[in-house]
């Protein structure tokens, strides 16, 4: 491949991999705004599930040399902070 596809492919995999991260946190957001209860076994599967979902994208584009492993571990990080931000709003609720 030439170095301009390989650059493509590289923004293309992060752009879809944040996207699907942006759609975990708008879902924490909801949870947050509404200040819904994070325990609820539905919220807690959906997420969980989302979560893996999205860590193994990250997994795979890693292998795959399309993003460096440091970008999916930040777009981790970033869901994972704002989980805590949720549970504890809660607990202060």
């Amino acid at each position: 491949m030439t170095p301009e596809i390989t650059i493509d492919h590289r923004d293309k995999a992060y752009a879809l991999l944040k996207a699907d991260a942006d759609k975990i946190l708008k879902l924490i957001r909801v949870q947050m705004d509404n200040l819904t209860m994070p325990q609820c076994p539905l919220y807690e599967e959906v997420l969980d599930t989302q979560m893996f979902g999205l860590s193994r994208e990250i997994d795979f584009a890693v292998r795959l040399g399309l993003i460096e492993e440091q970008a999916g571990k930040a777009l981790l990080d970033r869901l994972e902070r704002e989980l805590s931000a949720l549970h504890e709003a809660f607990t202060k609720k």
